[in-house]
């Protein structure tokens, strides 16, 4: 960091439809890449962007947090336009605000808030079909949310999360909360906990989905996590398209 530079937080919200998750990808176009292109251009040099977390390919987020510093420092309201001015579409800067030194978008998080909306009907309406799963069979609201209050509280997850191809300290989490809502045909999961494993969030909703399918018990999420082995076909992933990073918890 050089001498002079200010630290700055930003929300993010961004269609992930077209991209290939938040982290930068040599193969591959991710968000980090056009927000920090977007900056670059500002500070006349390279700016790292540190995120809250990452995220998947075809994943979306209305409040994602980023942490960056700038050696030509611009008011947090104009560099809100500046930066929208200078990314697609599909990515915006909502809000930006100086952080102290301190502060660390991943490291300095308490929670996050995932939401992952399901659509159930006999068709799906084209202009949700990007931001919303599709299930056309009946689903056992009261059966889900019973399912889902087993994940409440600390576990191990090893169950309900995909190998992310690099070593982990510990595959425990807290869940601090877990709620299904309905209205009209729209399901929306909301999950609350200190931090996900690679997929957990998807890996959980996708076995609620089974469960309101009457294809699995609520209770069998509970023998899962008591189990600890390492999740296997009966744990579906649901589609990326219908999950969302609601909210970071600071």
């Amino acid at each position: 960091m050089k001498k002079g530079a200010r630290k700055y937080k930003v929300v993010i919200a961004y269609d992930g439809t077209n991209y290939s998750g938040w982290q930068y990808q040599e193969n591959a176009l991710g968000i980090q890449q056009v927000v920090e292109e977007a900056i670059a251009q500002l500070e006349g040099a390279p700016v790292r962007v540190f995120g809250s977390s990452r995220t998947d390919a075809g994943v979306h987020a209305v409040g994602f947090v980023g942490h960056f510093h700038l050696t030509k420092p611009i008011p947090p309201k104009n560099l809100v336009r500046a930066m929208n001015s200078r990314l697609p579409d599909a990515v915006r800067v909502l809000k930006a605000s100086y952080a102290a030194e301190g502060f660390d978008a991943r490291l300095s998080a308490k929670g996050k808030e995932y939401r992952y909306q399901l659509y159930q009907a006999d068709i799906m309406p084209p202009h949700l079909a990007p931001y919303w799963t599709f299930c056309h069979r009946p689903l056992d609201l009261e059966a889900m949310r019973r399912a889902a209050s087993y994940f409440v509280g600390r576990h191990d997850f090893v169950s309900f999360a995909a190998n992310p191809d690099r070593v982990l300290d510990s595959t425990v989490r807290n869940v601090f909360s877990f709620d299904v809502r309905k209205s009209g045909h729209r399901y929306v999961f909301i999950v609350r906990g200190d931090g996900f494993l690679y997929k957990q969030v998807r890996s959980m909703v996708g076995f609620l989905i089974s469960v309101g399918r009457g294809v699995e018990r609520p209770e069998a999420v509970g023998e899962l996590l008591a189990a600890a082995a390492p999740r296997t076909a009966r744990v579906e992933t649901a589609p990326p398209r219908g999950l969302f990073l609601w909210r970071v918890f600071y």
